[in-house]
Protein backbone atom coordinates (compact mmCIF):
# COMPACT_ATOMS: atom_id res chain seq x y z
CA UNK A 1 0.00 0.00 0.00
CA UNK A 2 3.02 2.34 -0.09
CA UNK A 3 2.83 2.59 3.87
CA UNK A 4 6.07 2.70 5.46
CA UNK A 5 5.83 -0.20 8.28
CA UNK A 6 7.98 -0.94 11.20
CA UNK A 7 7.48 -4.62 13.02
CA UNK A 8 9.07 -5.22 16.37
CA UNK A 9 9.30 -8.78 17.09
CA UNK A 10 9.02 -9.39 21.58
CA UNK A 11 8.65 -12.95 21.39
CA UNK A 12 11.52 -15.07 22.29
CA UNK A 13 11.07 -17.88 20.38
CA UNK A 14 11.31 -15.31 17.35
CA UNK A 15 8.60 -16.60 15.30
CA UNK A 16 7.85 -13.25 13.24
CA UNK A 17 11.46 -12.91 12.24
CA UNK A 18 11.83 -16.70 11.37
CA UNK A 19 9.32 -16.68 9.46
CA UNK A 20 10.98 -13.47 7.65
CA UNK A 21 13.73 -14.89 6.91
CA UNK A 22 15.39 -14.52 10.46
CA UNK A 23 18.30 -12.62 11.38
CA UNK A 24 22.11 -13.10 10.05
CA UNK A 25 24.35 -13.55 12.36
CA UNK A 26 25.89 -10.57 13.72
CA UNK A 27 22.68 -8.44 13.58
CA UNK A 28 21.48 -6.70 16.64
CA UNK A 29 17.87 -7.52 18.13
CA UNK A 30 15.13 -5.78 20.05
CA UNK A 31 17.22 -7.94 22.85
CA UNK A 32 20.40 -6.06 22.63
CA UNK A 33 18.13 -2.59 22.00
CA UNK A 34 16.23 -3.13 25.57
CA UNK A 35 19.18 -4.78 27.51
CA UNK A 36 21.95 -3.05 26.40
CA UNK A 37 20.55 0.29 24.94
CA UNK A 38 21.42 -0.21 21.47
CA UNK A 39 20.56 2.49 19.03
CA UNK A 40 17.24 1.20 17.67
CA UNK A 41 18.36 1.82 14.14
CA UNK A 42 21.57 -0.42 14.26
CA UNK A 43 18.82 -2.89 14.96
CA UNK A 44 16.93 -2.46 12.22
CA UNK A 45 16.73 -4.78 8.86
CA UNK A 46 14.83 -4.89 5.68
CA UNK A 47 12.81 -7.87 5.37
CA UNK A 48 10.82 -9.81 2.26
CA UNK A 49 8.05 -7.50 0.90
CA UNK A 50 9.93 -4.13 2.21
CA UNK A 51 8.47 -4.56 5.72
CA UNK A 52 11.33 -3.17 8.35
CA UNK A 53 12.28 -5.78 10.91
CA UNK A 54 13.29 -5.33 15.11
CA UNK A 55 14.14 -8.96 14.90
CA UNK A 56 14.23 -11.26 17.95
CA UNK A 57 16.39 -14.14 19.59
CA UNK A 58 16.63 -16.21 22.25
CA UNK A 59 18.23 -14.04 24.22
CA UNK A 60 15.39 -11.74 24.65
CA UNK A 61 14.37 -14.13 27.93
CA UNK A 62 17.33 -12.44 29.84
CA UNK A 63 14.90 -9.26 29.43
CA UNK A 64 12.36 -11.15 31.54
CA UNK A 65 14.73 -12.26 33.88
CA UNK A 66 16.35 -9.14 34.74
CA UNK A 67 13.03 -6.60 34.53
CA UNK A 68 12.30 -7.85 38.23
CA UNK A 69 15.56 -5.93 39.08
CA UNK A 70 14.60 -2.79 37.18
CA UNK A 71 13.07 0.16 37.63
CA UNK A 72 9.79 1.06 35.05
CA UNK A 73 10.60 -1.73 32.98
CA UNK A 74 7.67 -2.05 30.94
CA UNK A 75 9.24 1.85 29.50
CA UNK A 76 11.85 0.04 27.45
CA UNK A 77 10.67 -0.28 24.42
CA UNK A 78 8.23 3.26 24.01
CA UNK A 79 11.35 5.09 24.56
CA UNK A 80 13.37 2.84 22.02
CA UNK A 81 10.61 3.82 19.48
CA UNK A 82 10.79 7.64 20.13
CA UNK A 83 13.14 7.76 17.62
CA UNK A 84 11.17 7.00 15.00
CA UNK A 85 8.00 8.65 15.15
CA UNK A 86 8.75 10.47 12.05
CA UNK A 87 10.47 7.31 10.10
CA UNK A 88 7.07 5.08 9.73
CA UNK A 89 3.35 5.65 9.44
CA UNK A 90 2.76 2.36 11.64
CA UNK A 91 4.02 -0.14 13.77
CA UNK A 92 3.38 -3.47 14.73
CA UNK A 93 4.35 -5.21 17.97
CA UNK A 94 4.00 -9.09 17.77
CA UNK A 95 4.09 -10.32 21.33
CA UNK A 96 4.75 -13.58 23.49
CA UNK A 97 1.56 -15.74 24.06
CA UNK A 98 1.99 -14.69 27.63
CA UNK A 99 -0.11 -11.85 27.93
CA UNK A 100 0.86 -10.73 31.90
CA UNK A 101 4.36 -10.99 31.36
CA UNK A 102 7.09 -7.55 30.80
CA UNK A 103 7.56 -8.10 27.22
CA UNK A 104 3.90 -7.75 26.72
CA UNK A 105 3.71 -4.57 29.37
CA UNK A 106 6.33 -3.03 27.32
CA UNK A 107 3.99 -3.53 23.72
CA UNK A 108 0.98 -2.30 25.74
CA UNK A 109 2.98 0.80 27.35
CA UNK A 110 3.85 1.59 23.29
CA UNK A 111 0.59 1.03 21.88
CA UNK A 112 -2.54 2.91 20.80
CA UNK A 113 -4.28 -0.03 19.75
CA UNK A 114 -3.71 -4.19 20.95
CA UNK A 115 -5.28 -6.23 18.43
CA UNK A 116 -6.33 -10.00 19.68
CA UNK A 117 -5.29 -12.60 16.76
CA UNK A 118 -8.08 -15.00 18.12
CA UNK A 119 -7.40 -18.79 16.24
CA UNK A 120 -10.80 -20.61 15.80
CA UNK A 121 -10.37 -23.34 18.27
CA UNK A 122 -11.98 -25.47 21.53
CA UNK A 123 -10.42 -22.99 24.19
CA UNK A 124 -10.48 -19.85 21.49
CA UNK A 125 -13.26 -17.46 22.93
CA UNK A 126 -12.64 -18.72 26.85
CA UNK A 127 -8.56 -17.69 25.73
CA UNK A 128 -9.55 -14.42 24.28
CA UNK A 129 -11.80 -13.19 27.11
CA UNK A 130 -9.36 -13.88 29.61
CA UNK A 131 -6.44 -12.40 27.33
CA UNK A 132 -8.77 -9.39 27.75
CA UNK A 133 -8.94 -9.32 31.17
CA UNK A 134 -5.15 -9.57 31.56
CA UNK A 135 -4.83 -6.53 29.16
CA UNK A 136 -7.11 -4.26 31.03
CA UNK A 137 -5.30 -5.31 34.38
CA UNK A 138 -2.09 -4.63 33.22
CA UNK A 139 -3.61 -1.33 31.24
CA UNK A 140 -4.48 -0.14 34.67
CA UNK A 141 -1.13 -0.75 36.81
CA UNK A 142 0.50 1.24 33.99
CA UNK A 143 -2.10 3.95 34.15
CA UNK A 144 -2.57 3.51 29.89
CA UNK A 145 -5.10 3.19 27.85
CA UNK A 146 -5.55 1.55 24.54
CA UNK A 147 -7.90 0.78 22.19
CA UNK A 148 -8.85 -3.35 22.13
CA UNK A 149 -9.95 -4.70 18.78
CA UNK A 150 -10.06 -8.14 17.51
CA UNK A 151 -9.54 -10.54 14.47
CA UNK A 152 -10.43 -14.40 13.96
CA UNK A 153 -8.04 -16.57 12.30
CA UNK A 154 -7.93 -20.18 10.73
CA UNK A 155 -11.85 -20.06 9.92
CA UNK A 156 -13.22 -22.96 8.62
CA UNK A 157 -16.78 -21.88 6.63
CA UNK A 158 -17.69 -25.20 5.69
CA UNK A 159 -17.39 -26.04 9.78
CA UNK A 160 -20.83 -25.72 12.41
CA UNK A 161 -18.11 -25.86 15.17
CA UNK A 162 -16.11 -22.64 13.27
CA UNK A 163 -19.38 -20.90 12.66
CA UNK A 164 -20.52 -21.18 16.10
CA UNK A 165 -17.59 -20.62 18.12
CA UNK A 166 -17.52 -17.15 15.43
CA UNK A 167 -20.53 -16.26 16.19
CA UNK A 168 -19.70 -16.58 19.97
CA UNK A 169 -17.08 -14.19 19.56
CA UNK A 170 -19.12 -11.73 17.82
CA UNK A 171 -21.33 -11.84 20.82
CA UNK A 172 -18.59 -11.32 23.48
CA UNK A 173 -16.74 -8.87 21.57
CA UNK A 174 -19.02 -6.88 19.68
CA UNK A 175 -17.66 -3.74 17.76
CA UNK A 176 -14.31 -4.69 18.98
CA UNK A 177 -14.68 -7.66 16.27
CA UNK A 178 -13.38 -6.56 12.50
CA UNK A 179 -15.98 -8.08 9.72
CA UNK A 180 -12.81 -9.57 8.07
CA UNK A 181 -12.16 -13.04 9.36
CA UNK A 182 -8.88 -15.12 8.03
CA UNK A 183 -9.72 -18.20 6.64
CA UNK A 184 -7.52 -21.29 6.72
CA UNK A 185 -4.96 -21.76 4.22
CA UNK A 186 -2.45 -24.00 2.91
CA UNK A 187 -0.35 -20.87 1.85
CA UNK A 188 -0.43 -19.61 5.89
CA UNK A 189 1.15 -22.27 6.39
CA UNK A 190 3.87 -22.55 3.98
CA UNK A 191 4.86 -18.62 3.87
CA UNK A 192 6.75 -18.66 7.10
CA UNK A 193 8.23 -21.65 6.76
CA UNK A 194 9.69 -20.49 3.61
CA UNK A 195 10.62 -17.14 4.97
CA UNK A 196 8.53 -14.80 2.95
CA UNK A 197 4.67 -13.16 3.51
CA UNK A 198 2.26 -14.70 2.26
CA UNK A 199 1.52 -11.88 -0.37
CA UNK A 200 4.97 -12.58 -1.73
CA UNK A 201 4.58 -16.39 -2.22
CA UNK A 202 0.87 -16.13 -3.75
CA UNK A 203 -0.25 -13.38 -4.33
CA UNK A 204 -3.85 -14.62 -5.91
CA UNK A 205 -4.48 -16.70 -2.66
CA UNK A 206 -7.29 -16.21 -0.47
CA UNK A 207 -5.22 -15.63 2.55
CA UNK A 208 -4.02 -12.35 0.59
CA UNK A 209 -7.99 -11.60 -0.29
CA UNK A 210 -8.42 -11.56 3.70
CA UNK A 211 -5.67 -9.83 4.48
CA UNK A 212 -6.37 -7.10 1.64
CA UNK A 213 -10.18 -7.10 3.15
CA UNK A 214 -8.61 -6.88 6.88
CA UNK A 215 -6.01 -3.56 5.95
CA UNK A 216 -8.85 -1.94 4.12
CA UNK A 217 -10.79 -2.15 7.27
CA UNK A 218 -7.82 -0.74 9.24
CA UNK A 219 -7.07 2.12 6.87
CA UNK A 220 -10.26 3.58 6.53
CA UNK A 221 -11.36 3.10 10.68
CA UNK A 222 -7.86 5.32 11.25
CA UNK A 223 -9.53 7.94 8.52
CA UNK A 224 -12.38 7.78 10.55
CA UNK A 225 -10.80 7.83 13.66
CA UNK A 226 -8.73 11.03 12.46
CA UNK A 227 -11.61 13.06 11.00
CA UNK A 228 -13.45 12.99 14.34
CA UNK A 229 -10.75 14.01 16.11
CA UNK A 230 -9.44 17.07 14.00
CA UNK A 231 -13.50 17.66 13.81
CA UNK A 232 -13.20 17.53 17.97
Amino acid sequence: RGERVLLVDLDPQAHATLGLGGLAEGTPSVAEVLLDGAPLDSALVTAPGGIRLLGSRGRLREFEERSERSLQPERRLAHALESTAEAFDWVVLDCPPRADGVLCANALFAATTALLVVEIGAFSLQGAIEASEILAEVARAQGTSYELRAVATLFERKSRFSRDLLTGLYTHFGDAMYDTVIRTSVRLREAPALGVPVQLLDPTSRACEDFAALTDEWIAERATLATSHAGA
